[in-house]
């Protein structure tokens, strides 16, 4: 989403980076090119005024114009205050501090994905923090509204409220409530119904049943793919029902993604959880810092590691590591770190939260090195017997093009993986051989190719 801006970012602070010492003048200059990118990317302009203002403040100083490394200062500072703007370090989680069962509302235009993120708030909460929770829809305008959110409960294993016909929003969340109440549940998310675009009757209905319910957070949805109108729609609820929180949707989308940067200022509500695709487990926590380093290009480990810790199979990683240290490493298993990598996502989105490699993207794109390159591979091993799996030497130019056949693939992509294999293979040899001590004592420099011979390498 912020690929634009954080390209255009790049490019000013490469610039000042460059020049060594700056001047008054330098940092204007960067300034103004700041605000040409943030304007293009749809950030609101009151908000873009008072970043560029805390900027400039804080940069035209002596300490910053001054130090060894002011380009570097100045970054620093532009990253200080898109942290502040975007919220604050640290993520913003559901207030769940109030007596069971504890209302959650949820509002905003219809199209903005509030049914589906009602139904991916109830699977955060029943998997990450093992609540009992209850969907409720009082959507009575949109046909099959209610239905579409009982599918979505079934999928996320949570129960939903009865449907009974006829009823206004308010019986509806009153009922829900009571059912709440009765049968011990934790949570209750009450999906409120949308319109195409602000009006009265939208307002006064959502005013009732918040008044009705008394909800612990009222999470307004917001599709971040609408740019500037995203904000104008979070200005006007927040002005009729004094919004807790934000949830942005389609934020893995490739719009310019002012509406991210223009939240919190608008609103003062902070933005708690972010959409970033259509399965039901692709709901995050909005954490400031991270989104501020990959859009200056600082990269989020933290986040990446996250993002490994809950798709790695951790018996299976243990168990190949174990195997490589021994020296053993087959397609088999090969085949098993394309799975392992495919669940993590797309490479080109992995690179973003690295420190500097962001710039590598498009040349991951233009090589094709993404999730298809993975598939493709692992629809190549797919073809191969278990034997051929295991004994990658025994296939010769019959068993390639059988292969290749099998997998809709091309002889010259069999031959690239096997090559590819090979090379990891040797570099696995040599970690069997240095064991684990050894590994320790010499660092990774160890394992590197020193003028590995032609006669190690498969013939093609």
């Amino acid at each position: 989403m912020f690929e634009s801006l954080s390209n255009k970012l790049s490019g000013v602070f490469d610039g000042l980076r460059a020049r060594g010492a700056l001047s008054e003048a330098d940092v204007t200059e960067a300034l103004r090119e700041v605000r040409l990118a943030l304007l293009d990317s749809d950030v609101a302009l009151p908000v873009v005024r008072d970043f560029v203002t805390k900027v400039r403040e804080r940069a035209i100083g002596s300490e910053v114009l001054g130090s060894v490394t002011p380009g570097q200062q100045v970054v620093k500072i532009v990253n200080d205050v898109m942290i502040e703007q975007l919220g604050g370090e640290g993520a913003v989680p559901i207030n769940l501090n109030a007596p069971a069962p504890i209302p959650i509302l949820m509002v905003g235009l219809q199209g903005s994905g509030k049914t589906t993120t009602s139904g991916k708030i109830a699977l955060r909460l029943k998997d990450r923090l093992r609540r009992r929770v209850l969907l409720a829809s009082l959507d009575t305008q949109r046909p099959a509204a209610q239905l579409q959110l009982a599918q979505l409960a079934e999928q996320a294993g949570v129960p939903s409220l009865p449907i009974v016909a006829g009823q206004t929003p308010v019986q509806i969340a009153n009922r829900a409530m009571d059912v709440g109440r009765r049968e011990g549940f934790d949570v209750v998310i009450l999906d409120t119904a949308g319109r195409l675009s602000i009006n009265q009757e939208l307002m006064d209905e959502v005013r009732q049943v918040r008044a009705a319910t008394n909800p612990a957070e009222t999470l307004l949805v917001v599709d971040a793919m609408t740019g500037q109108d995203a904000v104008n729609t979070a200005k006007a609820f927040n002005d009729a029902l004094q919004i807790t929180g934000v949830v942005l949707t389609r934020m893995d989308g490739d719009a310019r993604g002012g509406a991210a940067l223009s939240m919190r200022a608008v609103t003062g509500a902070p933005i708690k959880l972010v959409g970033v695709g259509e399965k039901q487990d692709a709901l995050e926590d909005f954490h400031p810092e991270r989104v501020a380093g990959r859009i200056l290009g600082m990269g989020d480990i933290v986040g990446l590691v996250e993002k490994a810790s809950e798709t790695i199979d951790h018996a299976e990683a243990e168990k190949l590591a174990a195997k490589m240290l021994k020296g053993k490493f087959d397609l088999e298993d090969y085949a098993a770190q394309l799975r392992q990598i495919t669940k993590m996502g797309s490479l080109s989105g992995m690179l973003e939260m690295l420190p500097g490699l962001g710039k590598m993207k498009q040349q991951i794109n233009d090589a094709n090195l993404d999730t298809t390159m993975f598939k493709r591979q692992a629809a190549i091993i797919s073809s191969m017997t278990i034997k051929e799996r295991r004994t990658p030497d025994i296939i010769k130019a019959s068993r390639k093009k059988r292969i290749a056949a099998g997998s809709g693939t091309t002889v010259q992509d069999v031959n690239r993986l096997l090559k590819q294999f090979d090379d990891m293979s040797a570099v696995i040899k040599k970690m069997g051989k240095l064991g684990q001590k050894g590994l320790m004592r010499h660092g990774l420099s160890a394992l590197m190719p020193k003028g590995m011979s032609s006669q190690h390498r498969r013939p093609f």
